[in-house]
C-alpha cells in the first residue's frame, strides 16, 4: 500500500493516510516538498526510574490543572529546569484530549509551523482543520519557494470555527517555543488568543517569554505561569529524588548541601547524581560540588551557548 502510494507523493496535493489498530493508529503524512516529521507529534514518554527517577510534584500539577481555567499555560525558565517533563508528567493524567508539538528551529516557515499545528490537533480530533490545511498547502504550491504573507484571519477562522464546535474542552502543547522567532507566526497566534474557543487551552513550554499578549491574558485571569522559581527542587523533592537515584542514602546534612550549591536546579541535581553514582567518596565529591565543575560547564555550553 505505502510503496503504491509513494511514488504519487510528488505529484499530489499533501494528504493523509491514517492506520487504524488495535495498539496504536499509524500516521502517513505526505507532504509535496517537505515532510511533516510524525514524531514531532508524539508525547514524550515518562522516563523510567533506572534512567531518572520521577519524583512526584503534585504541586505543580495542581497548578497546572488551575490553569485549564486558562487561554494559556507558561512554562518559562531557563535550560534543565524540567519543563518538557513536568509537562509530559501533567498531559499524562490529565483526563482530556492532547495534542502535542515539539519545535524545532525549521518551524520558524508559518505554513510549516501551521500545518503542523492543525495535524498535531488531528492527532485527538480526527479531520478537524481540514479547510485550513488546504488553504496552507494552496500558499505553499503557488509560492514557489517565496511563501507571500497570509492573512492569519483568513486560514484560522475556519479551524476556529471547527474548533468552536467541539463537546470538550482540549489542549494543544507547544514544546520549545523559544526557537520561534518568526513575527508572522507571533502575529497568527497572537490572533488566535483573541478568538480562541472557550474549549481549546495551549500550553507554551520556552526558555523566553514569548512575544505574546501575556499582559492582556494575565490582567484578564486567562494566563498561568510558572517560571524558575517554581520549577525548582524544594528540599523535600530534592531529597526524594538522590535518595531514589543512589544506592547509598545521602545524609540531610549532604543533601542540603546539594541543594544549596545547586540552588535547586534539577540539572545541576541531576549532574550531582550521575558524579556520585561513579564516585568512590561521596563526602569529598559533594564537599567539591559547584558550578564551576566541568560536567556543568560541558552541559551550559552545550544547551545554553551554543544555541545563542
Amino acid at each position: 500500500m505505502l510503496e503504491a502510494i509513494a511514488p504519487l507523493s510528488s505529484k499530489l496535493a499533501p494528504f493523509s493516510v491514517r492506520y487504524s489498530g488495535d495498539q496504536a493508529r499509524i500516521d502517513v503524512l505526505l507532504i509535496m516538498v517537505d515532510p511533516l516529521l510524525i514524531t514531532k507529534l508524539y508525547l514524550p514518554s515518562l522516563p523510567s526510574l533506572r534512567q531518572s527517577p520521577l519524583v512526584p510534584r503534585k504541586r505543580l500539577l495542581e497548578k497546572l490543572n488551575q490553569g485549564l481555567a486558562s487561554k494559556l499555560i507558561l512554562i518559562s525558565a531557563a535550560a534543565g529546569f524540567g519543563k518538557t517533563t513536568v509537562l509530559s508528567e501533567w498531559v499524562h493524567q490529565v483526563k482530556l484530549p492532547i495534542s502535542w508539538l515539539s519545535l524545532d528551529e525549521r518551524d520558524n516557515d508559518p505554513i510549516r509551523f501551521w500545518m503542523y499545528c492543525v495535524t498535531a490537533l488531528q492527532q485527538s480530533h480526527q479531520n478537524i482543520g481540514e479547510a485550513t490545511l488546504a488553504m496552507l498547502r494552496f500558499a505553499s504550491r503557488s509560492s514557489e519557494g517565496s511563501p507571500e504573507p497570509i492573512s492569519p484571519g483568513a486560514f484560522l477562522t475556519p479551524l476556529i470555527n471547527e474548533l468552536a464546535q467541539l463537546q470538550t474542552d482540549f489542549v494543544l502543547v507547544l514544546d520549545d517555543y523559544h526557537l520561534i522567532t518568526t513575527a508572522a507566526i507571533h502575529d497568527a497566534l497572537t490572533f488566535l488568543f483573541e478568538h480562541l474557543p472557550f474549549q481549546m487551552h495551549l500550553a507554551i513550554a520556552t526558555r523566553v517569554d514569548p512575544p505574546l499578549p501575556l499582559a492582556k491574558l494575565r490582567v484578564r485571569a486567562q494566563l498561568t505561569e510558572l517560571y524558575a522559581h517554581d520549577l525548582r527542587f524544594t528540599d523535600a523533592e530534592a531529597t526524594a529524588f538522590l535518595n531514589q537515584s543512589l544506592t547509598q542514602p545521602l545524609t540531610e546534612a549532604q543533601i542540603a548541601t546539594l541543594q544549596t550549591q545547586t540552588e535547586g536546579w534539577i540539572a545541576g541535581l541531576q549532574l550531582a547524581m550521575l558524579s556520585l553514582r561513579e564516585a568512590a567518596n561521596s563526602a569529598t565529591l559533594i564537599e567539591a560540588f559547584s558550578g564551576n565543575q566541568r560536567s556543568v560547564l560541558d552541559y551550559l555550553v552545550e544547551e545554553v551557548l551554543e544555541p545563542v
